[in-house]
């Protein structure tokens, strides 16, 4: 398993049904979206682009310094990224203010999920992480299970 963070043509739009989390002010939604064309079940690649937008509801101008990821497909098998920046940057939102960005995930599983959180700083100094709400990674290839 294989976690690249790269650029997806387009937004994905954010829907109603998006997952979305606030941790101190900071609102994060993600809205996955399973990439048909880039994935090859027969060869164990599928492939998801997720958008994220970040939202300082807040009152403080604060900067995503790095991300960490956690990446599980349907065997379990576990994946933490770390990394600075979010596509290579590390955006400053001040009250607000929004930053949004769309990249991929590649699993050899049909299904997974992902999970993880932004290390930011205040303008102060002050440092704290923003929960990335855990999110499914369905394709139709996925076997449905009764939880």
């Amino acid at each position: 398993m294989m976690k690249q963070e790269r650029r997806v043509s387009g937004p994905i739009p954010l829907s109603d049904n998006a997952y979305s989390r606030t941790t101190r002010s900071i609102t994060v939604s993600v809205q996955p979206l399973f990439l048909e064309d880039e994935s090859a079940p027969a060869s164990h690649r599928y492939v998801w682009a997720y958008h994220v937008r970040i939202e300082n509801t807040g009152g403080e101008t604060v900067q995503l310094l790095k991300r960490t990821w956690q990446i599980t497909d349907s065997t379990g098998r576990v994946q933490d990224v770390h990394g600075d920046g979010v596509i290579g940057k590390q955006p400053v939102l001040t009250p607000g203010g929004v930053f949004e960005y769309t990249s991929a995930a590649p699993l050899t599983t049909p299904s997974g999920i992902m999970v993880g959180f932004y290390h930011m700083v205040t303008e102060s100094g002050e440092a704290f992480d923003v929960d990335i709400p855990a999110f499914s990674l369905d394709s139709p290839y996925a076997q449905a299970m009764l939880h």
